[in-house]
């Protein structure tokens, strides 16, 4: 049977604020005794050590936030645990909290102090920095902001293809800018990883995806003439057209890549052939894809465009567009 004490109120509110969670020290300091921790946190009793200093004040398994905010509770220091003053949740497992496609939790890597002893524990990865970042609360956890997770990440990531695939997927789902992730990335030194050069490389010319870098490495590779890479297009009149993914404006020739993920949906498909329709009317001539052809069928977005290009010599007149580049 439970003995109740005088701190269970405080224990309450304490899990209310970091859902179930609490460090050795935070339990210490409202008069819980190590003795009575202990004993709850025996075989078969009400709570559970998830860290070596952090208690699950539960006896069900902890979802994948609580993993997460365990691991910054592990490194820090500060009894105010949710202030991000000491320890705070970086890389893939904090751009998971911001919705990063192809991001996890399976993995923790948490900041602390470049003065910090303590050690990797269970999958709870440590980096020590002596650049302390701005945090966010993000579900509950203190974050880093996206640009810096993303450089924490590309840091310590060995796969280029994920390097390439999340520092993508981070621009284009939190909006940051390419010149502050070229910033962090340089910061953080990141930058030695050939990987993230080439991805940056990318972003700064105006790519915005896998498909779209990968379509840009192809008509590199065919020496093909460099496009504009997400131009906003608009009328003479200064009204909104479109921002194709790729446009030559010496030959009025857009290339338009139809993410199979995003345009299953009826409403989607009608909304990618308006945005042709407008383009073909104001006479921009519009070559499709998916990203399944230009990965496994290069060489046939080469032929297309070649095409068109070489098509676009005889065409009387361009398109009477105002393009503004992707800045």
């Amino acid at each position: 049977m439970l003995r109740t004490t005088a701190a269970d109120p405080a224990i309450a509110r304490l899990a209310r604020t970091q859902q179930r969670l609490a460090t050795s020290r935070q339990l210490r300091a409202i008069g819980l005794a190590p003795s009575t921790t202990a004993h709850r946190c025996a075989p078969n009793g009400p709570w559970q050590r998830l860290l070596p200093g952090v208690v699950l004040l539960q006896t069900g398994a902890p979802d994948a936030h609580q993993r997460l905010l365990a691991a910054v509770l592990y490194g820090t220091t500060d009894l105010t645990a949710l202030s991000g003053a000491t320890a705070v949740l970086t890389g893939e497992s904090a751009l998971a909290l911001y919705g990063v496609p192809g991001t996890t939790t399976h993995r923790a890597a948490v900041l602390v102090s470049a003065t910090r002893g303590l050690r990797d524990r269970s999958y709870v990865h440590l980096h020590r920095t002596s650049r302390w970042p701005p945090t966010l609360l993000v579900d509950g956890i203190p974050c880093v902001r996206p640009v810096r997770a993303a450089s924490d990440f590309a840091a310590h990531e060995r796969s280029p293809d994920r390097v390439r695939a999340i520092l993508t997927a981070t621009v284009q789902k939190t909006s940051c800018h390419p010149e502050d992730l070229r910033a962090e990335l340089h910061a953080s030194r990141a930058l030695r990883n050939p990987a993230a050069r080439t991805v940056l490389d990318d972003l700064r010319a105006g790519t915005r995806s896998i498909a779209e870098a990968q379509a840009r490495d192809t008509l590199r590779q065919a020496n093909l003439p460099d496009p504009l890479w997400n131009p906003t297009l608009l009328t003479p009149k200064g009204t909104f057209l479109a921002r194709p993914d790729a446009y030559w404006p010496h030959a009025g020739v857009a290339l338009e890549v139809d993410s199979e993920e995003y345009h299953l949906g009826i409403t989607e498909y009608r909304t990618t052939l308006r945005r042709r329709l407008r383009l073909e009317s104001h006479g921009v001539d519009v070559i499709s894809a998916v990203p399944a052809l230009i990965r496994d069928h290069p060489q046939e977005l080469v032929a297309a465009i070649t095409t068109k290009l070489h098509q676009a010599k005889s065409r009387p007149t361009l398109p009477e567009v105002i393009i503004r580049p992707y800045l």
